[in-house]
């Protein structure tokens, strides 16, 4: 059952007419399956900075949370580490775990309560993993449909 009714609305006028349309995630939904992709990678990157929309949408989380005020617009660290650096030793489980419930001892907030971080943690984290595989070499990337 929808949630509210301009959600209603949207989904009853694309199927009169045809249409499809993207509807985010549910809040109470888990977060999607991480692809791996031939080499074993959650992430598909060309050139450096063309990543696939999976990875696209995990930089676009990141952008969103403003994760960059404490772990720098590279992920190099600032107030909080070096993210580079940290998913060398940190396994996915361990991200996941931090993410949602924190470091309050540290400073870092806890995500658990915001439906963006947590719908698209798996994809937050491929984006962040190839940053710190250095398969991502510049933190700002395009999508590769772009080309």
């Amino acid at each position: 059952m929808f949630r509210n009714s301009l959600l209603s609305s949207l989904v009853i006028a694309c199927a009169l007419t045809g249409s499809a349309v993207a509807i985010a995630q549910d809040a109470a939904a888990p977060a999607a399956a991480a692809p791996v992709n031939a080499d074993g990678k959650p992430y598909k990157v060309v050139d450096g900075f063309k990543v696939d929309d999976y990875t696209m949408t995990g930089f676009r989380t990141w952008r969103q949370a403003a994760c960059d005020r404490c772990h720098g617009a590279n992920q190099e660290g600032m107030v909080g580490p070096s993210l580079v650096e940290s998913l060398k030793v940190l396994s996915k489980d361990e991200f996941i775990t931090t993410l949602t419930n924190g470091r309050p001892e540290k400073g870092m907030p806890q995500w658990k309560e915001n439906p963006t971080v947590m719908n698209n943690i798996n994809q937050l984290y491929a984006y962040l993993k190839g940053r710190s595989d250095g398969a991502i070499t510049k933190s700002k990337v395009v999508p590769l449909s772009a080309e």
